[in-house]
């Protein structure tokens, strides 16, 4: 990889982490369903009239934009906005790549692979540490849901792959006029007409900044960025990079929100990011180990 295409997928990782403090920025003046309609409406226009749509059939866009869009930011919005931590939620988002593996398993058919179930059950053991430490900011609904999210964001996986090959930015522009409508139909149900009204009426410059990042930065220019690196380069490649978005995320919101885990939330994390990095790379070891061996 070129040390340009290194800087933008550490540019990426950067805008990603950063991106669960900002939403909890945006969550401290405008509720989490106005936020998720108000984040994808900016996201969508005006992009969607310069970027075609994708070339993929129309129930695999609504399935796309119901789940990567409209599912997981629904639960994570959600999460964050009853108590869980900004670094937690950036960690336990990553609970995802396992989702992912057993829906490829019941759904595509694909092998589970003796490091896919080993980083399985150390990532598993480390999610239950966090969910069982007791006390400090995070809430049980709070973990519970950003459980949820990371469902959501598998279940999308899943689709993408249904899908075949389609551009990622057009799929992600696309993507995004799923969610409006649905979003401000729960913000209605759930956080009703006159909490909209006053947290429009007087939303704050962070919260406009907020929703203006997590629209233009976190979501085109973020999934801009790692769609051209996974067009240049292979998969396996670019994909690593993702295990440092859990780490800026608990470092930025040490850092600008105050925000410390407890010890045993510690051991948690370490476990998680242990799992991931077998699933991620447990592969290529074993591969090595045979090659030395033969």
């Amino acid at each position: 990889m070129s040390l340009r295409d290194l800087l933008l997928a550490m540019v990426v990782v950067l805008v990603w982490g950063v991106n669960f403090v900002v939403i909890k920025v945006g969550l401290h003046g405008v509720p989490p369903m106005l936020l998720g309609a108000l984040r994808f409406s900016l996201a969508a226009f005006p992009a969607v009239l310069f970027v075609k749509r994708p070339q993929v059939p129309l129930r695999w866009l609504l399935a796309y934009g119901a789940t990567i869009s409209l599912g997981q930011f629904a639960f994570l919005f959600s999460a964050m906005y009853v108590g869980m931590p900004a670094g937690l939620a950036s960690l336990v988002l990553q609970a995802q790549a396992f989702f992912t593996l057993g829906f490829a398993v019941l759904f595509l058919q694909e092998r589970l692979r003796a490091q896919n179930l080993v980083g399985l059950l150390i990532a598993a053991a480390g999610l239950a540490v966090i969910g069982a430490a007791g006390g400090g900011a995070m809430t049980l609904a709070g973990f519970a849901l950003t459980l949820c999210a990371a469902m959501s964001w598998a279940a999308g996986n899943i689709i993408t792959k249904k899908m075949g090959r389609a551009d990622m930015v057009s799929l992600v522009v696309w993507g995004s006029l799923v969610p409006p409508l649905p979003f401000l139909a729960l913000s209605y149900c759930v956080e009703g007409p006159r909490r909209i009204a006053a947290a429009l009426s007087g939303i704050s410059l962070s919260s406009v900044l907020a929703i203006v990042y997590l629209a233009f930065v976190a979501t085109l220019l973020g999934y801009s960025l790692w769609s051209r690196l996974l067009a240049r380069y292979p998969a396996s490649q670019v994909a690593p990079f993702s295990l440092l978005v859990p780490i800026i995320g608990l470092a930025s919101a040490a850092l600008l929100l105050d925000e410390h885990l407890s010890s045993v939330r510690v051991v948690g994390a370490a476990l998680v990011m242990a799992g991931l990095l077998v699933n991620v790379f447990g592969g290529w070891v074993m591969q090595r180990r045979k090659l030395a061996a033969s």
